[in-house]
Order: C-alpha cells, then sequence, then structure tokens
C-alpha cells in the first residue's frame, strides 16, 4: 500500500481489522520499513499486537483497547513521521518476512 498520512493511518487500520478474518492481521511501517507495529486477529475480540523497532513487546488487547494502545505504541515507534505505509498480513507466518528496505 502506498504512504498514508500518520493522522488518518490509525482510524484506518481500526477499519481494517475489524473486517478482517481471525488469523489475518495488518501491519504498519515507517518510510524506511525498519520500525513497525503489527495487528493479528486471534478470534472475535482478541487481538495479537506486536511492536518493533524502539521496544520489542507483544501483548493481547481486545478491540476496545486497541485504539488506546496502537496510539501509544505509534508516539513511540513514529515519533518523527509524517507518513506510513500499512500492509495487509494473511496470517502470522508472515510476521517476520523481510520487507525491501530503502
Amino acid at each position: 500500500m502506498a504512504l498514508i498520512n500518520i493522522d488518518t493511518a490509525i482510524k484506518r487500520v481500526l477499519l481494517l481489522v475489524a473486517k478482517i478474518e481471525p488469523p489475518r492481521g495488518v501491519e504498519i511501517l515507517t518510510y524506511k520499513r525498519n520500525r513497525g507495529i503489527a495487528i493479528i486477529r486471534l478470534g472475535e475480540d482478541s487481538f495479537l499486537v506486536r511492536e518493533r523497532g524502539y521496544a520489542e513487546q507483544e501483548m493481547q488487547v481486545c478491540f476496545a483497547d486497541l485504539a488506546r494502545v496502537l496510539k501509544s505504541m505509534a508516539k513511540r515507534e513514529f515519533p518523527r513521521s509524517r507518513q506510513v505505509r500499512i500492509y495487509q498480513l494473511e496470517g502470522p507466518d508472515f510476521l517476520d518476512q523481510e520487507r525491501k528496505r530503502i
């Protein structure tokens, strides 16, 4: 997907993860694709959120808490970014897939 403004990225990601089926997910990456946040839908109301970059952590949250968690992670991982990239993932196996670096 193309570059998306950071202000609208969280809203767009929340809309995407609400529509996807359980083993699929969404990944938000910086322009250089070296830091990011991945969201995998595990069940009806459970999501796995994985942060990699400045901080390395993984947590399981419900949909009600997802917006709050994404905003705090986005501030930490994308402090000076104006635009980010959004990719759809087919499953948890694609989390560690190497992306083309710029």
